[in-house]
């Protein structure tokens, strides 16, 4: 009898030692933007000019989107008109559009769409994907946004209101 106690004793010990705590579970299901919810170290080639533009280039204590899109993607053309058109809500923010598709169709959605008139814009390709794996894009556009201290407040996919995009910051 002692010898049977004593095992399912042991046999518990064990089980709980090898346990894991909710906290832990629930951390390794979130996504790896909110695991780590700050700015993440990326690096894409501007248009028009095809200089590198990345992390370490966003000015300090200023609230961030980063936005993830496609060229082609008829939701991001739509997106990227009403955030021009209603630019008065994003003046003091920085906005990065990152988007994996040759140079060359983002360079001509950078004309269509008369990015070089907003100074806070910063468009270019993320020719690694590095933004797309890091946010597990899954949706164009997808949209992240950054508060003052660079710490991540909210994620977009696919197409939002503006003003629910602007509310976030």
């Amino acid at each position: 009898m002692k010898k049977s106690i004593f095992t399912l004793f042991l046999f518990f010990l064990v089980k709980i030692s090898f346990a894991q705590t909710p906290q832990t579970v629930q951390n390794d299901t979130l996504p790896i933007y909110e695991r780590f919810p700050n700015v993440p170290p990326f690096t894409i080639m501007t248009v028009p000019d095809s200089t590198a533009f990345s992390k370490d280039d966003l000015k300090k204590k200023k609230e961030t989107i980063i936005m993830v899109f496609s060229p082609d993607c008829s939701h991001c053309q739509h997106e990227t008109k009403e955030l021009t058109e209603h630019m008065d809500m994003f003046k003091d923010v920085q906005i990065v559009m990152a988007s994996p598709l040759d140079y060359h169709y983002i360079l001509q959605f950078y004309k269509d769409y008369h990015i070089a008139d907003y100074p806070n814009i910063t468009m270019g390709r993320d020719g690694s994907y590095m933004l797309g794996t890091f946010y597990k894009i899954t949706n164009f556009p997808s949209i992240f946004v950054y508060n003052k201290k660079g710490e991540f407040v909210k994620a977009f996919d696919g197409s939002y209101p503006i003003e629910k995009i602007a509310a976030a910051l």
